[in-house]
């Protein structure tokens, strides 16, 4: 039987990175399958017996001497060296799956369950600090992990992390995680931070000295501190950011710093007050060039300031999310976004001549958000959308209200997808529901059978339902 080279296989377990499944089906094919396959199949830690059948002898003998692993153990020797292929490592999960194993352990004491959970954990970071290649992404969250801060100071550490390339983690934890790894990792491309009450002192460090940070995501809990100096330490790196997203809460941000970042492809803001967006102002003036994605959650920009903004930057603009809207930003988003695919202002079921508007003038938009409120048929809505939609729409999102209900009858459900089926250029339609406990179109027995129908015939792409 012809056999693949192995580049060629290698490019296809690739695009299976996230078929956990599917991949680990591969080893077992075939010795040449399985060498190639286990590679991408453990770049994430499957199997902690295995982890623990790769430990060096003497950390066997140690847990052996503390009655955590049996005698069998010890002599246990993996087919591959399984720490060398992994390039993501959650400690949290380190942790709490050494607990589960452990707890699986007919011989170990619950009473010194937490002693057993630290010690085992310590020899497993060791031995992946000491065998990773190469550490791309790394999660350090929880608090009950946090007594394993050292692992960055253990041997090969610093090989290992200095090209990590995204780091998810909480603002609370101990000074020296934050200061070492300023010293050695100054190539992280996607920072999320998880701002808690505590912001330990080393982390504007480790921003400050970022070469080429392209991600940024800062979230503050409603018990975060004053988070300014870390907005300051942002002013000092290069202009490499292209999607930042920033959720403030109750809390203020000043928004100037990012007018530096005029690279920004993607701006999400998060405010549950204006006090932030009165630094818009500084913002309405300046040209992103290749902003593609705006959202804007919550509270949003005086009228005139986002206006004058979309003036600037909304000619490629491609997706746009904000939660009010009037007449004169309505005219704006239609006057200076022509090439829009993803639309949401909050429009609601009972501003149908406005979906008109957006139908007609923005003619590459592919997906609409609607609110949908009291009793009411989408009849006229599906209507509009057949009549007035540009030949690349597909996607219709509806966003229930709490106690809304839907008294749309089959045979107008049936009428729209026959019509839609006639379309030309013929495209599978999207229905994606939020339900918010309502009664939404698809709680209608007759018309869950139209729709399954009409998912087989393939005019419906998929039926989404979210709460």
């Amino acid at each position: 039987m012809l056999q693949l080279p192995a580049d060629c296989l290698n490019e296809i377990f690739e695009k299976l990175e996230d078929d956990g499944v599917t991949l680990h089906s591969c080893l077992f094919v075939n010795r040449f399958w399985c060498e190639i396959s286990v590679r991408i199949f453990w770049r994430t830690i499957r199997n902690y017996n295995t982890l623990i059948a790769c430990l060096p002898i003497e950390s066997k003998e140690n847990l052996f001497r503390k009655k955590i692993i049996t005698s069998n153990s010890i002599s246990k020797y993996p087919m591959f060296n399984y720490p060398s292929f992994c390039k993501f490592l959650s400690i949290d999960k380190i942790n709490y799956n050494i607990e589960l194993f452990l707890k699986q352990q007919e011989f170990i004491s619950l009473q010194n369950l937490n002693d057993y959970i630290s010690l085992v954990t310590e020899e497993i970071l060791r031995l992946l600090m000491s065998q990773m290649s190469s550490l791309k992404k790394l999660e350090f969250f929880n608090l009950s992990s946090r007594s394993n801060i050292v692992f960055i100071s253990y041997p090969g550490a610093s090989e290992c992390l200095k090209d990590l390339s995204e780091l998810y983690c909480y603002s609370d934890i101990r000074p020296e995680f934050f200061y070492q790894l300023s010293q050695i990792c100054h190539h992280i491309q996607s920072l999320d931070i998880l701002f808690k009450r505590i912001i330990t002192n080393g982390l504007t460090n480790l921003i400050s000295v970022q070469k080429n940070l392209k991600n940024l995501h800062i979230f503050q809990s409603y018990d975060c501190e004053d988070i300014r100096d870390i907005i300051t330490s942002l002013t000092k790196i290069p202009n490499t950011l292209i999607k930042l997203n920033l959720f403030g809460g109750q809390h203020y941000i000043p928004l100037s710093f990012i007018s530096k970042f005029t690279n920004l492809q993607e701006i999400i803001l998060s405010f549950q007050n204006n006090d932030s967006f009165e630094d818009f102002k500084q913002l309405q003036n300046v040209t992103f060039s290749y902003l593609q994605v705006l959202i804007i959650h919550d509270e949003c920009p005086r009228n005139e300031l986002l206006i004058k903004f979309l003036e600037i930057n909304g000619k490629n603009l491609k997706e746009f999310y904000i939660n009010k809207s009037n007449d004169l930003l309505n005219i704006a988003i239609i006057k200076f976004c022509p090439n829009l695919r993803i639309l949401f202002t909050g429009l609601t079921n009972n501003e149908l001549e406005l979906l008109k508007l957006f139908l007609e003038n923005l003619q590459y938009l592919e997906s609409i958000k609607i609110c949908c409120k009291g009793y009411f048929s989408e009849k006229i809505l599906f209507d509009i959308i057949i009549k007035y939609s540009p030949k690349t729409f597909y996607e219709l999102k509806l966003n229930y209200s709490y106690n809304t209900s839907s008294i749309l009858q089959p045979e107008e459900l049936e009428s729209f997808l026959i019509s839609w089926k006639n379309r030309i250029p013929q495209k599978s339609f999207s229905l994606i529901i939020f339900d918010n406990e309502a009664y939404t179109l698809n709680m209608n027995d007759e018309n869950k059978e139209i729709i399954k129908k009409y998912i087989e015939l393939g005019v419906i792409r998929n039926l989404e339902i979210l709460g």
